[in-house]
């Protein structure tokens, strides 16, 4: 083959791979990341998940579930999105309540309009030694972090606490805007998806209202340190490109 024709193929087989690759591969190629969100020494570890977006397909979210466990983290994070349909609830609760960590959870945006009920949802995450938090904080069982969660319908209730760690969990990144002069220690937030498609040099080619500028990764903002996870279900169509779905370890 000479080297026109070589250039040739390439350049023909390039979108065919990626297409592949988004469609085929990176959807379920979930993705441990590993997070320093302060400069001092790190005391506590947890793990973050989010936007599960459960249709049925057991198999992808038990595999979640066992790595998040094999992490052994002191507790989990999760930031809205459990399902966009109800029948599909259950089973979801079922394999999240096998995580051997307390999980502390808020509703997304369609945990809202599926019409989920909350109270089903709050004895699942209780059951796990974390809890359901409805613009409510909560405070460890060791007595070290504050964990404050706010829903998607009204500005963040908070309440920090002295002497401890504070973490906020929203589900739209562009809340952290209305953390006025709060100041914690992490902030995780969801939603985003990363974009689910993301070309490189230029970004993702669309997001969902409530994202702004902050659409993956780690941002500094005047309230703290902000990360955006780029998610584990998808929304509309199931395909990723350069944007794997994620686990997050926080290392505070």
């Amino acid at each position: 083959m000479n080297r026109r024709r070589f250039l040739r193929h390439t350049i023909w087989a390039t979108p065919l791979l990626a297409l592949a690759d988004a469609f085929a591969v990176e959807p379920e190629w979930l993705k441990v990341r590993t997070v320093r969100a302060s400069s001092g020494k790190s005391t506590h570890r947890l793990v973050q998940f989010t936007d599960v977006h459960h249709k049925g397909d057991r198999a992808y979210l038990q595999s979640v579930v066992d790595k998040i466990n094999k992490l052994s983290p002191e507790f989990v994070c999760f930031t809205g999105d459990i399902v966009e349909d109800t029948k599909f609830l259950s089973e979801a609760l079922d394999l999240i309540q096998a995580i051997r960590s307390p999980v502390y959870g808020i509703p997304g945006n369609h945990d809202y309009w599926s019409h989920a009920d909350f109270d089903v949802i709050a004895k699942s995450f209780s059951a796990t030694g974390g809890a359901w938090l409805v613009d409510q904080g909560i405070v460890t069982t060791d007595g070290k972090i504050n964990i404050i969660g706010a829903t998607c319908m009204k500005a963040p209730n908070i309440r920090l606490r002295a002497g401890m760690k504070n973490i906020m969990l929203i589900h739209y990144p562009a809340w952290v805007e209305k953390l006025a002069d709060q100041k914690f220690d992490l902030i995780l937030a969801g939603h985003s998806h990363g974009g689910q498609v993301r070309i490189p040099f230029y970004g993702p080619l669309m997001l969902p209202f409530g994202v702004n500028q902050y659409d993956l990764g780690l941002f500094q903002t005047p309230s703290g340190p902000l990360y955006v996870n780029a998610g584990i279900g998808y929304f509309h169509l199931n395909v990723r490109f350069n944007c794997r779905p994620e686990i997050t370890v926080f290392e505070i």
